[in-house]
């Protein structure tokens, strides 16, 4: 038969590991998996932190994990820039906002989880999307810068007439 001060000295030990505990932390996580995706597919991305690191490189379709924080109370910030010959470079954001169970911690998780462990894991966010689909745009001849361009005296716009000169053989 167990105690009656061991029982009490079990529960309070209990209740202490849960108040202390960091709800954001319990609940969510420190890194979310996101799926990136573009039409035309196998275009080449690369994905920066927001101080400029390069932190992934591949292609399309990908599957990754990302990082909620960058340092202590610090929100993470990503760019990823899609490019393939033939189709205008894209860079687009994924940001990461405030998990709603971060405020969990005024009931359960208390100081110790609101203001040490969900911030220093990054728990404290979430990711805002868990899918990239971008649509690359066809390049034009005029955006591209692929090498020389040959072009038939008529096709030539009007702006450019006015800089061309004559070449005698």
């Amino acid at each position: 038969m167990i105690k009656k001060s061991t029982f009490k000295l079990s529960a309070i030990l209990m209740a202490t590991t849960i108040l202390f505990s960091s709800c954001a932390s319990i609940v969510s996580k420190s890194s979310y998996p996101i799926s990136i995706n573009s039409a035309p597919s196998e275009a080449k991305i690369v994905i920066k932190d927001k101080k400029g690191i390069e932190i992934f490189s591949g292609q399309t379709p990908a599957t990754l994990k990302l990082r909620a924080g960058s340092g202590f109370f610090g929100k993470a910030r990503y760019q990823v820039t899609f490019s393939k010959t033939g189709y205008d470079t894209k860079t687009v954001p994924v940001e990461f906002k405030m998990d709603g169970w971060y405020f969990g911690n005024l009931l359960l998780g208390g100081l110790i989880g609101m203001l040490i462990i969900d911030p220093a894991t990054g728990a404290m966010y979430k990711l805002d999307t868990e899918f990239l689909n971008e649509t690359l745009v066809q390049a034009t001849a005029s955006n591209q810068n692929d090498g020389l361009q040959v072009y038939d005296l008529n096709e030539i716009p009007t702006e450019w007439k006015s800089h061309l000169e004559q070449v005698s053989e």
